[in-house]
């Protein structure tokens, strides 16, 4: 490559997990591996729109998604495909694991979405966590996936959301 070309992004496979099968899974370009930070930048995985009523996800947004590797959570920042940022998606997770180039997360059930300018916090699926039987499976799990949602629902009302370290 020339000086003046820019570095090839590594590519990695973002793998959702849900009860041990895989979710989802879909290719993203690696932007950094802090050791504990990793953050990928991926199209919109889904197949055609998703609206939630609150964001509608569609074909042409990008997500740059930041995941831990000792936080029980990720971060999704959503932008339209004109840039405009729509919000971001978390996910409670499990801690992230990024073995060559998959990078597996396993998603919990919770989410919590914050809107572009902050004024909207809304905790999600907590019906279907309840229902996914994880605080008898894994009562440890679970209370680390319910003080995540706390803590992200929490830091969304402060100025240092979204969080970068």
């Amino acid at each position: 490559m020339s000086a003046n070309s820019p570095e090839p992004l590594r590519r990695v496979d973002v793998v959702l997990l849900k009860a041990g099968r895989t979710k989802i899974r879909y290719e993203a370009g690696l932007l950094t591996d802090d050791g504990n930070r990793v953050t990928v930048r991926a199209p919109w995985a889904g197949e055609g729109v998703r609206d939630f009523g609150f964001v509608r996800f569609e074909p042409g947004d990008v997500f740059t998604e930041h995941y831990w590797r000792d936080r029980w959570y990720a971060v999704k920042e959503v932008r339209s495909s004109d840039g405009t940022l729509k919000g971001w998606y978390c996910d409670i997770t499990r801690p992230a694991t990024l073995d060559g180039a998959e990078l597996a997360v396993e998603d919990l059930d919770l989410d919590l979405w914050v809107s572009a300018d902050g004024t909207e916090v809304l905790r999600l699926d907590e019906d279907e966590f309840e229902e996914s039987g994880l605080r008898e499976r894994d009562p440890a799990a679970a209370s680390a996936a319910t003080t995540a949602l706390d803590e992200l629902e929490t830091l969304a009302h402060t100025p240092q959301w979204p969080p970068s370290s």
